[in-house]
């Protein structure tokens, strides 16, 4: 007699509740991952080569579709980025070339590519490599990095126009910058090092940034101090061709324009400006606490992180544990029908590329995979809010939740709260009754309260009549998983697979609990009995996930919050009035903030400390070249104005406020530093000449009016492609170049207006402390 005499036996696949499909068909889903020195690209284009030759061995009615290619987004980026880097390029050398000899700005533009190329020499020792982050950080230091070549070139082009020999201006011209242009090199390092200690996922994303630039930056400090001189003092004195000529006349005469503009406007204001220094500074102050308390007022908005739109909109189904697929199944239709009815009413094909759904045990996920942003007539968000509106309620479900949003750090749910207390019960009630009361918040979507009640189960306990048939628990629990789950006989090697043998009752004595109640229990006499003589069956729940904190069980409530900047707001109405509720109706009850509320912590502690620890570092390396401990903190003072122009940008560009602003408020410091700092330098050469104090500043304000006006304007430029970037790539990093490009904008009018001012309230304050023939005064505000 053999086995298949006396069993069925069958060869299949292990049973599973797992279950894809691909336009209503089933499906089987490949993930390709690279792997080493492997490149994202490389990979693509090797699949796409290999698809054609599989494609033709496949039996009929068997299609390959690429579901989701990570390269197109990564070409889709660098293309964007290099775009941007090109005309950031391009207009630093048009607005150079206006105010500087043509030849001069070819030259100072020229560092922008050495630096570059120097810092690419750098980077693979450091382990980075070219990536969306990356090539992000070179777009940053494009406008910056010009800053140290414009400093030292423009103050060898000032000794040119005096007559000077090109050999002698080159070789004077940069020794009389060489200190200033250094330690703001050095400046602009420290203020890039908070971003480079960020701790968490922040900090691996974005620690990229600092290395890229401040690679850059030492390159760049080596060419304007070495390289840039001399190239220029081997100029020739007029240009050789005619266009040059036209181009040189054309130069002079903007030049002449400006030159005229700081005389007869600039410097009788600057005059004006210290005369009334007091009131002047308090203006600015008022500015600067107006800013603030716009920022701490809500209206702007904070998050963690700027979110990005998808190409794809998700729907995700939480069943409770224990339902049949059948109903997973029908979730899963009405989802793909709310799908197909959102498609039809706007766009169809234009709209719809292709429907994915996935179910995998007690969840439900359909992907609406839309056409590339340009093509689809309404964003991935509206669809998601049209889709949310045409499924409306589904009863018997736990929860269900949409994004618009792809993966990465801006994705996820905009708050979790975390509850935590030691009777479950309670929990249970307080999670509940919080969900309830995130419902009533305008704005507040996709709640979803993460306290699962478990898994329904059936527990059976020995009777007295099984022990005295010699039966124990082990045994019966032996038995009942073997005939229900099956018992592994053996495993056998079928090629490079391990096949199990599994032994069990057949699938149609096994699919009810009646099947249950008939099973035949074997005694260690060899009788038969059946299970419920002698065992008590007990209806219970296990539970299907466990979470702790602090040895306390913690449970997690989690909501959408549309638009995602009024988060903040959420967060301040549920401090002031749900969580006082809810502790007082559950005593002992824990609540926190946890997700992005957590990461926000830990990035803004790290900031603060970042940020603390760069200014006093700031005021070590301006005391240097200053020689003096009070001087620091005037240059050090315009700071804080730069967030103005900050927030400023912000509102005009009509962005929310986020971790990535501040990154380029910080980094903003160091060059908001460059500038005050070669006007303060200058003032001090005045003084040491003889001049006083006020008359030494505002020779500064109109000798480097010229150099702080290029700085800024190719800061900006640089920055400007970026910052009026329309395309969703560039959302994620936009915040960032908005901070920069806007905050170094008003901050210049700061150090051209306000710098003097507290170069003249300084010296008014040596004043007290000197004889008053020890200086000249000049008229009290």
């Amino acid at each position: 007699m053999t086995l298949g005499d006396v069993a069925s036996v069958n060869d299949g696949f292990e049973d599973s509740d797992v279950y894809n499909t691909w336009n209503g068909n089933p499906s089987i889903a490949i993930t390709v991952y690279r792997v080493g020195d492997q490149t994202l690209i490389g990979i693509s284009d090797a699949v796409h080569d290999a698809l054609s030759d599989i494609t033709a061995e496949l039996p009929p009615g068997i299609s390959l579709v690429v579901a989701d290619d990570d390269s197109d987004i990564y070409r889709a980026r660098m293309d964007l980025l290099l775009k941007n880097a090109f005309m950031g390029l391009l207009l630093v050398l048009v607005v150079l070339g206006l105010f500087l000899e043509f030849r001069l700005a070819f030259w100072v533009t020229m560092g922008i590519p050495i630096s570059f190329l120097g810092a690419l020499l750098i980077l693979p020792g450091l382990d980075v490599s070219i990536n969306m982050v990356s090539m992000f950080a070179f777009i940053i230091a494009l406008g910056i990095v010009v800053n140290d070549a414009i400093i030292a070139g423009e103050n060898i082009y000032e000794n040119m126009q005096q007559g000077m020999d090109f050999h002698k201006a080159a070789i004077i011209g940069t020794r009389q910058v060489a200190v200033p242009l250094t330690f703001s090199i050095l400046t602009n390092v420290v203020a890039f090092l908070p971003i480079l200690f960020l701790p968490g996922f922040l900090g691996k994303i974005f620690m990229v940034i600092p290395i890229v630039v401040i690679s850059v930056f030492l390159i760049s400090w080596i060419e304007s101090l070495f390289i840039l001189p001399a190239h220029l003092a081997w100029m020739k004195k007029r240009p050789a061709s005619k266009l040059g000529r036209r181009l040189d006349h054309f130069q002079e005469s903007v030049d002449r324009r400006l030159q005229g503009f700081i005389r007869q406007r600039y410097q009788p204001a600057i005059t004006q400006i210290m005369d009334h220094r007091y009131l002047t500074m308090a203006i600015g102050m008022a500015l600067l606490m107006i800013a603030i308390a716009f920022m701490g007022s809500g209206r702007l908005g904070f998050t963690l992180m700027p979110r990005t739109e998808s190409d794809r909109a998700t729907a995700t189904a939480t069943l409770p544990y224990g339902n049949p697929l059948s109903q997973a199944e029908a979730i899963r239709e009405q989802l793909e029908t709310a799908a197909h009815q959102v498609a039809e009413n706007n766009g169809g094909d234009r709209l719809l590329n292709s429907i994915e759904a996935r179910i995998n045990g007690n969840e439900v996920k359909v992907f609406m995979h839309l056409q590339e942003n340009g093509v689809r007539p309404v964003s991935t968000t509206e669809v998601t809010q049209l889709w949310r509106e045409a499924v409306g309620q589904i009863p018997g479900i736990q929860g269900l939740a949409f994004s618009a949003t792809g993966r990465g750090p801006g994705g996820g749910s905009a708050l979790t709260v975390e509850l935590s207390h030691r009777n479950t019960a309670l929990l249970k009630a307080a999670s509940e009754q919080l969900a309830e009361d995130l419902a009533q918040f305008q704005g507040v979507s996709d709640i979803e309260n993460t306290f699962a009640s478990g898994k329904p189960q059936l527990s059976f306990k020995i009777r007295p009549e099984g022990r005295s048939l010699g039966l124990t628990a082990r045994d019966l629990a032996t038995q009942v998983r073997s005939s229900f789950y099956g018992a592994q006989a053996f495993r056998q090697q079928r090629g490079s697979n391990e096949v199990k043998v599994m032994v069990r009752l057949p699938e149609y004595q096994r699919i009810s609990e009646y099947d249950l109640e008939q099973l035949m229990i074997r005694t260690p006499a060899g009788d038969d009995v059946p299970l419920l003589q002698v065992a008590d069956v007990i209806r219970d729940e296990s539970a299907s996930t466990i979470n702790r904190r602090n040895g306390r069980r913690t449970v997690d409530v989690r909501a959408d919050v549309t638009p995602l900047g009024k988060t903040p707001q959420v967060i301040a109405a549920l401090g002031k009035s749900v969580f006082p509720n809810l502790q007082a109706a559950y005593p002992a009850l824990d609540i926190s903030l946890q997700g992005r509320q957590a990461d926000e912590r830990e990035s803004l502690s790290s900031m603060v400390t970042g940020g603390t620890l760069a200014l006093m570092m700031l005021y070590v390396l301006l005391a240097i070249p200053f020689r003096s401990y009070s001087q620091p903190f005037v240059v050090m003072a315009v700071i804080p104005f730069g967030v103005v122009g900050a927030v400023i940008g912000h509102v005009l560009m009509g962005y929310t406020l986020s971790m990535v602003s501040l990154f380029g408020i910080v980094a903003l410091c160091g060059v908001v530093v460059n500038d005050s700092l070669i006007m303060v330098d200058y003032a001090n050469q005045q003084q040491q000449k003889g001049l006083n104090g006020y008359e030494a500043i505002k020779q500064a304000g109109v000798r480097r009016f010229r150099p702080i006006m290029l700085t800024t304007i190719t800061t900006f430029g640089g920055l400007a492609p970026m910052i009026f970037e329309t395309s969703r790539q560039a959302r994620f990093m936009i915040p960032m170049a908005i901070s920069l490009g806007f905050g170094i904008l008003f901050a210049t009018l700061i150090t051209l207006v306000l710098l003097p001012c507290l170069y003249g309230i300084l010296e008014d304050i040596k004043m007290l402390f000197t004889s008053d023939s020890d200086h000249q005064t000049i008229s009290n505000p």
